[in-house]
């Protein structure tokens, strides 16, 4: 087996993985919890059914059929550099791992954004709500309240924003040496 075809299998590996994971989570929580609701597991680690209809943290800068429509576009990108970075780069299947598990973490919330609305009968194909639910209050107040890190969020966001911070820190020289072979 080639090289090529063994880190095209890694990478449809690591999407179809985190993507599968991501999605059961989501549609368990959407299932088994009322919008709201947490259950703590631990002090510091809770499970919250939020629905989340913006980008991360909720930040709305444009409408929700644009951000969709760019969520697309990036994972369709990605897909191509990947496919780049395979059969004409020849990377190291570590760099391409970080860069399926942000394209796997995109994908996990455009299936969100196209289907859930739809499914689930609240808005129309492409306007459905990003399911969130991992909570960390990390450090509370005497009254509980939660003091640092209020975010909710998924197992999307999760697989994205580790492998930026881990493309960031071990891998700049991949990433500068695959954008100037792009060009």
């Amino acid at each position: 087996m080639t090289k090529q075809i063994r880190q095209s299998l890694l990478v449809t590996a690591i999407v179809l993985t985190a993507v599968a994971a991501d999605q059961a989570l989501k549609l368990y929580v959407r299932t088994h919890f009322a919008l709201g609701e947490s259950y703590p597991v631990t002090s510091w680690f809770w499970i919250s059914f939020v629905e989340n209809d913006g980008m991360a943290f909720g930040i709305e800068w444009f409408s929700k059929l644009l951000l969709t429509l760019f969520r697309i576009v990036a994972v369709a990108v990605l897909g191509w550099y990947m496919h780049r970075l395979i059969y004409i780069n020849k990377v190291r299947s570590s760099f391409l791992a970080m860069i399926a598990l942000v394209t796997a973490g995109a994908l996990g919330n455009i299936i969100d954004c196209v289907f859930y609305g739809k499914l689930f009968g609240y808005a129309g194909w492409m306007y459905g709500k990003v399911v969130d639910m991992l909570y960390f209050p990390l450090i509370t107040n005497s009254a509980g309240e939660c003091i640092f890190f209020r975010p909710v969020f998924n197992l999307a966001d999760s697989c994205i924003v580790v492998a930026v911070i881990v493309l960031l820190l071990f891998f700049r020289q991949d990433l500068d040496n695959s954008m100037k072979k792009q060009e």
